[in-house]
This record gives C-alpha cells, structure tokens and sequence, in this order.
C-alpha cells in the first residue's frame, strides 16, 4: 500500500511539472559559510550562517549581508551565534532564530540589541512576522511553535512533529510540519493545504494565493492553492541543500541557500 500511495503521488508531482519552471541567475562562490536561510529586505539578503554543526552552541554563527546581485557586502556582519537559521524583521530589529534564542539585531547600528532565551525551547528554527509586529517562531526539536510579543515568548501550539517553515500571512500562520504544508487560522484550527516527498523548509507566498516550498535534501516546489504540487528543483541527487529560500514578489526571484554547497543560488521564477 506505501508503494501504491508513494507511486501516485510521484505521478501528481509529474503531471504538474511544466506549469512553471526556475532559471538560474547568479550563483556565488563557495564562501558562504554554511548559510540556512536567505532574507530580502530594502537591498540587502541577510543571510544566517551556521558555519559549524547544525545544533551545537558553538558560538561560529553569524549573519552576513549580500546584494540582491549576489555581491558579498559582509561575511561576518553579526559573529557570535550558535548555529541561526530563519530570520524576520520588524522595523529595525533583524529577529534570528539561534537554538533556545531569538537573538534581535539592531539593524542599524549592526550589534545584538538583546536575546530572548526559550528556556523550555530544544531547537529553534524558523521565524515568521506578522504585519502587527508579532513574531511566531518553531521549535523543530520540541515540536512546538512559540510566540513572541513584546519581547516576552509564549507557547502558541504543541505536538507538531516534524515543524519547520513558518510563513505568517493576515490572520493565518503556515506551517511545514514534516512533508504535509498546512494552515492554523486565529482559532488555531489546522486544515491541510498540500503534501509534499520530503520535510518542508522554506515557505514563501507567491502573493496569488499560491506558494513556493523547499525541503533542505534539495527540492522546490510550486504549491496552487488548491494543492496541486509542481517540481520546480531537484539538487539532491547533486547533493545540493535547498534550505529555507528567500522570495522577492515584485521581481519573482528565489535567493535558495545551498547549506553545505556554502553558497547562495538566484533563479528567476518563469
């Protein structure tokens, strides 16, 4: 039965492989140091930096600045996390997710502003912002989801198995919880929007009410609103990560971190 269900998913995915496609812009170097996730904000990709293992708070971390044109600006902006991943801004505070913390950055100034440590957190991941300023931020290794407000952080839903990807649009937060993308309403009831072959990563709104996911073994896809999936990317047979991207609406670019490629990828979507 796995096989059947495995097999009728790979045909959906084909079905739907020509709507859309990706061609590649620019590609840097191999320089950047192990970068999890990509954001666009007024002409600058921030881009966090592992540069170590994956969850060990070994202090190698950072987030550096590149131009939308995939010029190095600064590889060691920020220096002194543990292993930062998704990021999100509110006016000029840059929001990091850093194992138990939510690291602020003051944007301006370029220094850590304050940290908000999760003492019941087990791995922080991805950020989302609200348009009221509210930051939602998963917990992938304590299956959890918390919310930020003022500063103070808060448990906002339990037992999701599997989270990562955030996307926070309106009243609604998207989740990637394992291969399944889904939505939580203001009631924090979830509906299913699509299913997907591997655990999503990256969540980004194409702005028509369809979206853009990427799992971190290296795959993109292009999600309808009514669920239908595309394959726009595979990178995992190259063993290329394809971690939580970046998306410009205006321009319709992908900026995709590549993980231990140790660099950043621009595609154009068609």
């Amino acid at each position: 039965m796995k096989f059947i269900t495995s097999f009728l998913i790979l045909i959906a995915f084909n079905l739907n492989a020509q709507e859309h496609k990706l061609e590649k812009i620019w590609e840097t170097d191999s320089v950047i140091a192990i970068p999890e996730s990509v954001l666009p904000a007024k002409g600058i990709l921030y881009v966090s930096l592992i540069d170590g293992a994956g969850w060990t708070a070994d202090g190698k971390g950072g987030v550096g600045k590149l131009s939308p044109e995939g010029k190095i600006i600064d590889t060691v902006w920020i220096t002194g996390l543990n292993a930062p991943k998704g990021m999100g801004i509110v006016g000029n505070r840059l929001y990091v997710a850093d194992m138990l913390d939510v690291v602020i950055i003051d944007i301006q100034n370029g220094k850590i502003e304050k940290k908000i440590t999760i003492d019941s957190a087990k791995g922080l991941n991805d950020i989302t912002v609200t348009d009221k300023g509210i930051i939602y931020v998963s917990d992938s290794r304590g299956s959890r989801i918390w919310r930020v407000e003022n500063d103070i952080a808060t448990l906002y839903l339990d037992s999701l198995t599997g989270i990562n990807g955030l996307k926070a649009i309106g009243d609604d937060l998207y989740i990637g919880w394992g291969k399944s993308f889904v939505k939580a309403n203001s009631q924090k009831q979830i509906t299913k929007i699509a299913e997907v072959l591997q655990q999503v990563d990256g969540i980004e709104p194409i702005g028509n009410g369809d979206f853009i996911l990427t799992a971190w073994m290296g795959y993109i896809w292009y999600v309808h609103a009514d669920g239908r999936v595309e394959t726009l990317l595979e990178t995992h047979q190259q063993k290329k990560n394809t971690a939580d991207l970046g998306y410009d609406q205006q321009k319709r670019i992908l900026y995709v971190p590549t993980f231990n490629a140790k660099t950043v990828v621009a595609y154009s979507l068609k």
